[in-house]
């Protein structure tokens, strides 16, 4: 690991050093390349500098010890065990820094959530998660973005889809894919019965138009009057913009913008990380086994994580975290459940390179 650390601090020298080229400057796409990659290096480095540091203090610590006075020992001990941690949380830290980082990190992330079985019920926890996921993107500091959402009867989503934006958004929503299950009685229930329905939650990362080239005539788009609301020009203009990439079957639906323009550009944001997803997937299920879809089939029995309102219990089954606050879980305090599955993933990707 030490020689690798030194590999990267010459090739931190050399990112500088380049970055401070008026051409390289004058690149605005290379010029954010290489700072994110000074980011990512400047991180690394500088705390390999901290553990050598530490373990100088170490081996002094240590002749301190053996050559202290009785009543200076314990204090020296201390002063050991303090350097020894420190050392073992910098080795930690900087090997998690050296993982092969998610090409998808530096992108905004796309969320689609659908109401799935369950009829009226299953629409109302979609709102309940899009208000969740609206909170919780607030207080990390993420902008949220809403793309189109599609209302139903009793003030429910039958779907919503919406953009978020910010450094560690794509590393944190992404876990949110995968069907949600809740367990409460609905308000559409007359005699007090605990029903049981469901949520699906997709992740995509944006993409943009150099990461995945359309071709127009693979593009069906068709035109229609919008429904529901959306201002003035609704069912009067067809401004709505439905697109199908023929080679895929993918469909996109926009609405929400007066503008059919506005409209078809948004489709085509959704459909471009959509795509880029699919083929990300499909290279992941090369070198892997094929995983299922995020999604799966909705279904109630299918489930990544369970929200029962009667506990107040808010359940992670691929981790097997539960935590007895959903109240707040749904207030947008979903940072104990998120960074449980970020260090799982962590360690799981520890493992597996023998890091």
């Amino acid at each position: 690991m030490l020689e690798r650390l030194d590999e990267l601090a010459r090739e931190l020298a050399d990112v500088e050093a380049r970055l401070s080229d008026p051409d390289v400057y004058a690149d605005q796409a290379r010029s954010a390349d290489l700072a994110r990659r000074h980011k990512e290096l400047e991180a690394i480095v500088s705390r390999a500098e901290e553990l050598r540091s530490r373990t100088d203090d170490l081996a002094t610590a240590r002749e301190m010890l053996a050559e202290a006075e009785p009543d200076e020992k314990e204090m020296m001990r201390d002063e050991v065990a303090e350097t020894e941690a420190d050392i073992a949380r910098l080795t930690a830290e900087i090997r998690l820094l050296l993982l092969p980082r998610d090409p998808n990190d530096d992108r905004n992330v796309i969320v689609e959530v659908r109401g799935a079985e369950g009829g009226e019920e299953a629409n109302l926890f979609a709102r309940d998660l899009f208000e969740m996921y609206k909170a919780w993107a607030a207080h990390k500091g993420w902008p949220l973005t809403v793309m189109e959402a599609d209302a139903s009867p009793m003030g429910g989503f039958e779907s919503v889809t919406f953009q978020v934006r910010g450094d560690g958004a794509w590393a944190h929503f992404k876990h949110e894919g995968g069907p949600h299950r809740v367990q409460r009685v609905p308000v559409t229930e007359s005699q007090g019965r605990i029903h049981t329905s469901s949520a699906t939650v997709t992740v995509l990362p944006e993409a943009d138009e150099v990461d995945v080239k359309i071709d127009p005539n693979d593009l069906q788009v068709d035109v229609y009057r919008s429904s529901g609301p959306g201002g003035q020009s609704v069912n009067t203009t067809d401004s709505a913009v439905r697109i199908t990439h023929k080679p895929t079957g993918l469909v996109v639906s926009m609405q929400d913008e007066k503008s059919q323009l506005q409209n078809k550009e948004k489709a085509l944001r959704v459909l471009r990380s959509r795509l880029l997803r699919a083929e990300q997937e499909r290279a992941e299920a090369e070198a892997s086994e094929a995983r299922r879809s995020q999604t799966g089939g909705g279904g109630r029995s299918e489930k990544i994580r369970t929200y029962n309102f009667k506990e107040n219990r808010v359940s992670d089954h691929r981790i097997g975290l539960t935590l007895y606050k959903l109240d707040k879980v749904l207030a947008g305090d979903l940072d104990d459940v998120s960074d449980a599955l970020v260090a799982d993933e962590q360690t799981r990707r520890l493992t597996e390179t023998g890091a």
